[in-house]
């Protein structure tokens, strides 16, 4: 289960290239090296560049089942995917929306992964565009929206979280499950703003949270997910390498946390790679690999029949195992 992938970096460069080649844009740099960032600067460049070759319906529907076929191609039963609509500027928000949508239900019933979206407000739009769309999310209840997201490069455009609040409220108030990236490009301060302003029901990334003891137990203690992908944190320069991630930190301290791809295709990464590298840096056992694993079940935003069928899932495959040995 995934519940932190961006369904605009589920695109290959091959992909790209063609959408580039039918819009007479030039591109960026070679496809080979296309994919090449240190910074989260960089990369938040780069994508909006690709971004800006999503241009019809048709596309965001066929990159939505796309996606979920990737997704299905890494063993991924169920995931929360977000998109941001402000990096489809060619698109109507809503059109936007439905398409992918559709997408995500045409691939569902091909028998490929349960995809669920999760638009994003970005941190620059205004609290009245975050208010429309959910108003518009509540009353259309647009096929396969469960939540709402927040992203946005907080080391540039500074402290923007409170001005959603009511936005957040307001999303609370229709069922919708609310997550929004912080404690990445802004430190502790930034994940104690969302908890403070918008009530979150898990944070995407959180990471630099554990430089605050006070906040890390205050995590711990309201029980929030953090939706963390360890190689995207690398990539983007937040950490040196994959040891130095504090992830085994906040198990220990009991922040409930998830692992989770972040940009597959954007930054060559799965999330079975992603476990295999958290289990070998960490030491984690078959019975920790399951543990995260029901972690994103319980954090996924679905209704009470569709967890209980995610863990019956988990059941399911425990008990082959266990025949199988």
């Amino acid at each position: 289960m995934e519940l932190h992938v961006h369904v605009e970096a589920c695109i290959s460069g091959s992909r790209i290239e063609s959408l580039a080649a039918e819009a007479g844009v030039p591109m960026l740099r070679p496809v080979e090296r296309l994919f090449e960032y240190s910074t989260l600067a960089e990369f938040l460049e780069t994508y909006e560049w690709w971004c800006d070759l999503l241009r019809t319906p048709e596309t965001a529907e066929g990159i939505a089942y796309e996606a979920a076929a990737l997704l299905a191609a890494d063993g991924i039963v169920y995931a929360d995917v977000l998109t941001g609509p402000r990096y489809w500027e060619h698109l109507d928000d809503q059109e936007l929306i439905l398409a992918l949508g559709a997408g995500f239900e045409r691939a569902h019933r091909d028998g490929l992964t349960d995809c669920r979206l999760v638009p994003s407000i970005s941190r620059e739009q205004s609290a009245q565009w975050a208010m429309e769309l959910v108003e518009w999310i509540g009353a259309e209840r647009p096929t396969r929206v469960v939540g709402l997201g927040l992203d946005g490069n907080e080391a540039v455009l500074g402290r923007t979280t409170p001005k959603f609040e009511e936005a957040y409220a307001r999303a609370g108030e229709l069922g919708l499950g609310r997550t929004v990236h912080a404690g990445e490009s802004s430190g502790p301060e930034g994940v104690r703003d969302v908890l403070d302003y918008l009530h979150v029901d898990r944070i995407d990334h959180g990471v630099r949270a554990i430089e605050d003891p006070a906040l890390t137990a205050r995590l711990a203690d309201e029980g929030i997910t953090l939706n963390i992908t360890p190689t995207s944190n690398v990539i983007t320069g937040l950490y040196p390498d994959l040891p130095s991630h504090p992830i085994g930190r906040f198990i220990e301290a009991g922040v409930p946390v998830t692992v989770n791809s972040d940009d597959p295709l954007a930054m060559s990464v799965s999330l079975s790679g992603e476990f295999e590298a958290v289990a070998r840096i960490h030491d984690w056992s078959f019975d920790d690999l399951v543990a995260a694993t029901r972690r994103a079940a319980d954090a996924a935003f679905c209704d009470e029949t569709d967890r209980a069928a995610l863990h019956a899932k988990v059941d399911a495959f425990l008990t082959n195992r266990a025949e199988s040995i």
